[in-house]
């Protein structure tokens, strides 16, 4: 049986092992803290994800944790004024736009892999491979053996320089500050749609998770210096307030409640020349990290979950090298595309622009973008390439 290692115990590395293991191929995941968890913050699950969660058994699951986005989701200029709808379901009118919390997704997809699966307290400090398999090395002296390796340890990935020469992250130019608020502190604000205001260099999302219990906020602002990229910096609530004085007073009145928040620098990464070398492929923000401002961090992936899975599904130690090229080249164009769109989306955000009209149109046309993304199967183009690597 093939054996795959995965490092990296958050969403992109318990998406891959939870794909793998639906197959019945052998995984180990090994994270580097010593328990699993996520910093309290919310993640949209979108169809294109939800979709292959809803294969490996995971629908109810989210059902229960999530908090469904639909119609009523708008976009707003700073001031309240209703701009153009959010687009939240696939062409096929298919709604499956969810706000969940970080943690809760980690807690589903951890709990549906095999006990055992998931190893904590193991920092990977290197990698060696040849020809007959590959052989991790661990902060303390484990060591772990491995027909495949994926690296799904984020934007500042250990392995990634395996594969390419080291690349830089690109600060954006913006923080986000970001934090949850129950929802009993603010009971008239609405529990199923996603809102976002817009105001010159800067921007503020709102939407709930866990069923609503919460409401998850983002406010996205500008500074002059580089910012350390941290999910767990403290931020300063008033700070984060003056920043969006005398915007929308709903916006005021929910930032009115928040009492602590965190920040964090906003970094993506030009496109990779190549994903994979040998028996070691990236996936998730150590391939592709992108800004927030399409939702699609999270679900890209989990489409490089699928993808790979499938092409993974009955090669054995000497074919699997030929399968992690078959996987590069399916999910690299996409996810590149996804990359630009965020920033795009961004930069329509935040830029100022001498006639808002125009802004407006430009994200009422977005639609077309976000449906091309919700709309997207993974396993369908996953099947054909492994179609063709079998004969």
């Amino acid at each position: 049986m093939l054996r795959v290692a995965v490092v990296g115990g958050g969403l992109g590395g318990l998406a891959a092992a939870n794909a793998l293991a639906a197959r019945g191929i052998e995984v180990s995941v090994y994270e580097q803290a010593p328990a699993l968890g996520e910093v309290g913050a919310g993640v949209q699950l979108a169809p294109n994800g939800a979709r292959q969660l809803r294969r490996w058994g995971l629908w109810d699951a989210v059902v229960r944790a999530g908090a469904h986005l639909g119609a009523g989701s708008r976009y707003h200029r700073q001031d309240g004024t209703p701009v153009a709808p959010v687009v939240t379901a696939d062409s096929s009118g298919w709604g499956a736009l969810f706000g969940m919390h970080r943690a809760d997704l980690v807690d589903i997809l951890a709990a549906n892999l095999p006990d055992g699966t998931v190893r904590t307290g193991h920092r990977c400090t290197g990698i060696e491979q040849d020809d007959d398999g590959a052989r991790l090395t661990f902060a303390g002296g484990p060591t772990a053996e491995a027909d495949v390796v994926v690296a799904a340890d984020g934007i500042h990935s250990t392995l990634q320089h395996h594969v390419v020469p080291p690349s830089e992250p690109v600060f954006s130019g913006s923080i986000a500050y970001r934090g949850l608020v129950p929802h009993a502190q603010v009971p008239d604000w609405p529990t199923d749609r996603f809102l976002l205001w817009m105001g010159e260099g800067k921007h503020v999302l709102v939407f709930p998770v866990r069923g609503g219990e919460m409401v998850n906020y983002v406010g996205f602002v500008p500074t002059g210096e580089q910012q350390r990229e941290s999910w767990s910096a403290q931020g300063d609530p008033d700070a984060l307030r003056a920043a969006f004085a005398g915007w929308d007073p709903a916006v005021e009145r929910l930032l009115a409640q928040v009492t602590s928040c965190f920040w964090w620098g906003l970094y993506d990464r030009e496109p990779l020349p190549r994903w994979t070398a040998g028996r070691l492929t990236l996936l998730g923000d150590a391939a592709h990290p992108m800004l927030p401002h399409l939702g699609q961090g999270v679900n890209q992936a989990i489409e490089d979950a699928a993808t790979l899975a499938v092409l993974l599904d009955g090669t054995d130690p000497a074919t699997a090298p030929a399968a992690l090229r078959a996987y590069e080249r399916l999910r690299r164009e996409r996810t590149s595309a996804v990359q630009a769109g965020a920033r795009a989306n961004g930069l329509r955000y935040d830029s100022g622009y001498d006639d808002l009209a125009v802004r407006d149109a430009e994200l009422a046309a977005t639609a077309e973008l976000r449906r091309w993304i919700y709309d997207h199967d993974a396993l369908v183009p996953a099947q054909a390439a492994a179609a063709e690597l079998r004969h």
